[in-house]
């Protein structure tokens, strides 16, 4: 009985290490039917509540391949999730990283993230246990194998959103920055997580020798965005946008226009809004109710945005247009809530990767060009 006990204790201590050779450790992997091989059709929504669906094509021969890392979304019980993909990674799936299909090869591995239970427990200052060195394993061991059986030589992009930017982050740092495989790396886009430069600079924050990108056709560097209404300055308790270790600022690049300033930005939106404490809830997409048939919408000219610096913070600043009377939904909404009260200091986190999907898609078309002109 005690030894039996011994080993437990010891398995809890030292979890095994996941086989990414096995096909259900993924949520995504090219050649099969899968959760990235749904339907993204979107429904352009005008503002005068008129409706278009426009086709999405799955790209036949993708150049490129595309690395997902999902946020914290588990529902599971604990501290870390199980390697179950629940509807939760299903959903996220469908509405942050399936769209990218149309330009590169689609992985997405599960791994053993830090729960919505935990996240909740620790927003209430009763924290429960969780392992923060297991989800960052996981992925690492994914990314291992996908670059000892899949890369051979593709240009790559890696894509993460909340939890999983952050482990992303950590990811090119250590593996990375300043190595061979960077020279493969079209980008790495990292959505609503800090990454932190040197203030006034492109580097000398988390990463040594990959710069922000600051043009469209810039490879081998980093995206980083954080999102607020430009009508919400985050507040002094902001969970993204602020640092306070000396001599260092938060990145901030907008996928719509690297180089600064405002542009439009082509956000693509699960038909379903979210919000509400983290769930999905249904929406009105225009005020005469038109039945909306796909699960992507688009809002062309409702969203515009910069990157700014305003109350110590920077943060992509988005501003929503006055809009029609009778016609399309003014706001979509997106802001995270608890209960009735919208918490200010996460923004417009939840539709981070949402926002800019298409200007993302758009860009990694541009990069992957340039890097194959830059090829000897």
């Amino acid at each position: 009985m005690i030894t039996t006990l011994l080993i437990a204790a010891a398995a809890a201590t030292n979890p095994i290490p996941n086989d990414y050779s096995l096909a259900q450790n993924w949520l995504c992997r090219p050649g099969r039917r899968d959760a990235c091989t749904v339907n993204t059709d979107i429904t352009a929504i005008a503002a005068d509540g008129t409706i278009a669906v426009r086709k999405s094509t799955k790209a036949r021969n993708p150049k490129a391949d595309c690395f997902f890392v999902y946020p914290t979304l588990s529902s599971d019980e604990g501290g870390n999730s199980d390697m179950v993909a629940n509807d939760e990674e299903r959903r996220v799936i469908e509405t942050q990283f399936a769209r990218f299909g149309e330009t590169c090869r689609t992985f997405a591995p599960i791994y053993r993230s830090v729960t919505i239970s935990a996240l909740r427990a620790l927003l209430v200052g009763k924290p429960i246990p969780a392992d923060r060195e297991l989800n960052y394993n996981d992925v690492r061991d994914a990314w291992w194998h996908y670059l000892a059986t899949d890369n051979q030589g593709r240009p790559f992009v890696l894509l993460g959103h909340s939890q999983g930017a952050g482990l992303l982050k950590r990811l090119v740092a250590e593996e990375i920055d300043g190595k061979p495989t960077q020279k493969l790396m079209l980008s790495a886009m990292l959505a609503g997580t800090n990454v932190l430069v040197a203030k006034g600079k492109e580097l000398g924050g988390d990463f040594k020798s990959t710069p922000l990108c600051r043009k469209s056709d810039q490879t081998g560097c980093v995206l980083a965005w954080v999102t607020f209404r430009e009508s919400a300055v985050p507040p002094i308790n902001a969970r993204f946008g602020r640092t306070d270790i000396p001599d260092r600022e938060v990145a901030c690049t907008n996928p719509a226009k690297l180089s600064g300033g405002i542009a439009p930005l082509q956000a693509v939106l699960p038909r379903e809004s979210v919000g509400a404490d983290m769930a999905v809830s249904p929406i009105s997409w225009t005020s005469d109710q038109k039945l909306i048939t796909t699960g992507h919408v688009s809002v062309p000219g409702l969203y515009s945005g910069q990157c700014v610096s305003a109350n110590g913070a920077n943060y992509l600043a988005v501003r929503l247009s006055l809009g029609l009377p009778n016609g399309r939904v003014l706001d979509p909404g997106g802001d995270l809530k608890f209960g009735p009260m919208i918490a200010k200091d996460w923004g417009l986190h939840l539709l981070d990767i949402n926002i800019v999907q298409q200007d993302m898609v758009d860009l990694i078309g541009i990069q992957l060009s340039a890097w194959e002109k830059s090829r000897p």
